[in-house]
């Protein structure tokens, strides 16, 4: 291994210590969903009032789910016997992970969990552990519990409770792969009852793989499954329970011999088993899973690079048709928990797996194309499993699994109007940071240049080290070269990236080129060659200038210096876009409920009716690169009355954007708390926002705008992005002062989106 490769997985390893032991501890937390301010509020929650829907459950048990919290609620359960690659680590050091699936749970499908770390090797002891703490849950999620013990403590669980059970190792895989099954036979145009399949791994997740594509049509005899051993067949002894259902009657033993002539691979196992010399050897069009973790059994590109008919998947993130469980098991769930069945079915099983294969058939949102970063998705050999981050999955699948559960007579609740279930499910996952998690995600995928300053501070290195280590983006750091690498070995930051001194010896090329530039921008504005000289010296003049060079991609300063002076130089050297007359400034919030953005919060101190016309239209451009629909309210103190000089500023620049813009969402002047109410919205029917909130507010004058953003970050009941720039022909953002390492990578991060825009519209 290179140096460079330890170096990165030392530094990946302190940053995974550093991001669990991070107060406060752990990665899921219990917190108050009733109000308990008042002594009232009290008396209900706990003694004398709790006493009263205890003795309503107690005469009648299944209002439970009304009067607690049982039916959000899901227990991850584990003893630690198979945990990812790390195999039998015990109960305690499993708890790390059981919290991780936990956390999976709440940001995709909203559903609250408790992890619990059972120390019982014993099935049948653990079995009666899980029995007795049942009453607890809505739903038991079991986790890492090593074969074949595994089918034993599942089956039976499954038998003697009466709420949703899964082992997800087993039938999250199963049901996603079987998924990816239906679409790639279309592909393929083969059909299910005639291909020949090979399984590579006889674990839980590829017995209940294998169960549930013959579940789907495939034909027993048509499986070769093989273990470490080889093939699964009539010669073998001394086989467990499980494997005995998967005996063939051949006198093929290795997986080099079963498969020659198949169809379909399906590996669960190890890395690198498959040769190129083997996919050759399937027939036209062979599907191939390659599922094992890290490392698939082939390597994508060695697979694309043999065979050019072959249709892929494997369970990584940075290749085409990933089968990950996190496409079903929060969803799964979900629906069960929505109709308080009784357990998890086949049935349920088989409608998750036709929803997510019917989900890659549908025309893709814009939004999940600009999560991933490309032209387009379209159903076919490099698209035919769901990405993870399309919000539909959560309406798609849930609502399948709560249909089935009705169907199958396993629910206690039903639903009757789905549609007003599927607004309900979209209005969970509006708590979340899937914007974020999206806007990485396309940042990955196509990386720019973002060059950092004030680069000797902690939190930029920390952030540089995630933008670096992420793949988010190929940072540069600004600055004092010495001081910057005492600073690097101070904290035990090792990173390989440029570092850029505008005074050392190597940027002598640099200063010339950028000197020459600055002085012809600034010779009728003041600034003399000797100055000109100067300034290159200085960061503040320097990354400005790297940018309009095109030496770097995206610029981000401002870390330690107060906003303005840092944004003149910007100012002065970055050109503004075309039909821009002045920059402004937006902050992004992501509330508990959706994202919404402020403008201007940094630049425009008392704009006029015309600049809040151009802050708007600036506004709504931004919105819209996020795949969100912007809906603009500009406000005032005052509820469309016009009666002061600001409200009538406002409604000036209203009355302006629906005569120039009629399509355009925005109203006002509108206060912000009628804005964002669908109830007081609907006492003016006359309003372009209808009786659906805004998420976009344009402030009147600087004052109320910077003041508002800046009493929700110090209270910190939201994340702020930001500010955002808007308005220059190049991505550059200053930082507010003392910006977080999340602050930092988050604005880099839209600079990199920012970038990818513009090379895509050039």
């Amino acid at each position: 291994m290179s140096s460079n490769n330890n170096r990165d997985e030392k530094n990946f390893s302190q940053a995974a210590l550093d991001y669990h032991k991070a107060e406060p501890k752990g990665k899921i937390e219990v917190i108050p969903s009733k109000p308990h301010s008042s002594q009232r509020d009290l008396s209900l929650a706990y003694s004398p009032g709790v006493a009263v829907p205890c003795m309503e459950i107690f005469e009648k048990p299944e209002t439970v789910y009304d009067y607690t919290g049982k039916g959000n609620l899901v227990a991850v359960i584990s003893n630690g016997t198979a945990v990812l690659g790390l195999g039998d680590i015990g109960a305690e050091a499993s708890k790390p992970v059981m919290e991780g699936k936990g956390l999976l749970f709440k940001i995709f499908a909203d559903i609250n969990v408790f992890d619990i770390e059972i120390n019982e090797k014993d099935p049948d002891k653990f079995i009666e552990i899980v029995k007795g703490i049942a009453p607890t849950f809505g739903g038991i999620n079991l986790e890492d519990i090593k074969a074949p013990e595994a089918f034993y403590i599942e089956q039976k669980l499954k038998e003697e409770l009466n709420i949703p059970l899964m082992h997800d190792d087993q039938h999250g895989t199963a049901i996603i792969s079987a998924a990816a099954l239906i679409n790639s036979l279309q592909i393929a145009n083969k059909k299910i009852d005639e291909v020949k399949m090979v399984v590579n791994g006889a674990g839980a997740a590829a017995i209940a793989c294998t169960k549930l594509y013959i579940s789907l049509g495939l034909k027993k005899e048509n499986v070769l499954m093989c273990d470490s051993k080889g093939v699964i067949n009539h010669k073998r002894e001394n086989l467990t329970p499980e494997k005995l259902d998967f005996i063939a009657q051949t006198d093929i033993e290795t997986l080099e011999d079963a498969v020659k002539g198949s169809d379909v691979f399906v590996g669960l196992s190890k890395g690198n088993v498959m040769t190129p010399e083997m996919l050759l050897s399937m027939g036209e069009n062979p599907i191939v899973f390659a599922l094992a973790n890290p490392d698939p059994e082939i390597a994508y590109d060695l697979a694309i690079e043999t065979r050019k008919d072959v249709i892929l998947a494997t369970g990584r993130s940075d290749y085409p048709n990933q089968v990950n469980n996190v496409l079903g098991f929060p969803y799964i769930f979900r629906g069960a928990l929505d109709v308080q069945a009784t357990g998890i079915n086949e049935e349920m099983k088989l409608a998750a797996v036709h929803a997510i294969a019917d989900l890659a058939k549908e025309p893709v949102p814009e939004a999940v194309i600009l999560a991933y970063n490309v032209q387009s998705l379209q159903f076919g050999r490099d698209y035919f499993i769901p990405k993870p981050f399309d919000n539909r999955l959560i309406t798609k699948v849930s609502s399948a699994v709560a249909k089935a559960a009705i169907e199958s007579g396993v629910s206690r609740k039903t639903i009757t109007d789905f549609e007003e279930y599927e607004h309900q499910l979209l209005d969970r996952m509006g708590r979340d940071e899937r914007l974020v998690r999206m806007m990485q995600s396309r940042a990955k995928s196509n990386p720019k240049r973002i060059t950092l300053g004030n680069a000797e501070e902690y939190n930029v290195l920390k952030a540089a080290q995630i933008l670096y280590e992420e793949g988010i983006a190929y940072p540069s750091l600004l600055g004092d070269k010495k001081y910057i690498k005492e600073q690097m070995e101070r904290f035990g930051i090792n990173l390989d990236i440029p570092i850029i001194d505008p005074s050392d010896d190597d940027q002598k090329e640099n200063r010339k080129k950028y000197r020459e530039t600055l002085w012809k921008l600034r010779q009728r504005k003041g600034m003399n060659e000797y100055k000109a000289k100067r300034y290159v010296r200085q960061r503040d003049y320097f990354g400005p200038l790297m940018l309009k060079h095109g030496d770097t991609d995206g610029l981000i300063v401002g870390f330690s210096k107060n906003y303005t002076s840092v944004l003149r130089p910007i100012l002065e050297v970055i050109e503004k876009d075309k039909g821009v007359d002045k920059v402004s400034a937006m902050m992004m919030i992501l509330s508990e409920k959706k994202p919404i953005f402020f403008a201007d919060t940094s630049i425009n101190q008392n704009p006029t009716a015309e600049d809040l016309v151009n802050i708007a239209k600036m506004a709504e451009f931004t919105v819209k690169s996020f795949a969100i629909e912007p809906r603009i309210a500009m406000l005032g103190f005052e509820n469309f009355a016009a009666i002061s000089d600001t409200s009538k500023k406002v409604a000036k620049a209203v009355s302006i954007l629906h005569e120039k813009y009629p399509k355009m969402i925005v109203d006002g002047e509108i206060q912000p708390d009628f804005a964002m109410n669908a109830d007081h919205l609907s006492d003016y029917p006359f309003s372009k926002l209808g009786t659906t909130p805004a998420n976009t507010f344009i402030f009147p004058n600087l004052e109320s705008a910077n003041l508002s953003y800046k009493i929700l970050r110090g209270m910190k009941v939201a994340q702020v992005i930001g500010p955002i720039l808007m308005g220059l022909k190049q991505p550059v953002h200053v930082l507010q002062m003392r910006s977080s390492v999340d602050e930092i990578v988050n604005l880099a991060t839209i600079a990199v989106l920012d970038a990818q825009r513009r090379e895509k519209k050039a």
